[in-house]
């Protein structure tokens, strides 16, 4: 039963995605990670809103 609570456990790992750090422009935003978990990207508000308007 212990093995089964140690694969749910959290790893550090897992948690270096959540740094809030854009993938695009590298700053350091709260949004970051609320897109992460929406839409699976790291981006921030502003480069969001940019690849919406001009996905190229």
């Amino acid at each position: 039963m212990t093995d089964d609570l140690d694969d749910k456990l959290i790893n550090e790992e897992d948690l270096e995605d959540f740094n809030n750090l854009c993938d695009e422009c590298k700053s350091e935003d709260e949004s970051v990670s609320q897109n992460l978990i929406l839409t699976g990207f790291k981006l921030c508000k502003s480069c969001r809103l940019s690849k919406t308007i001009f996905p190229i």
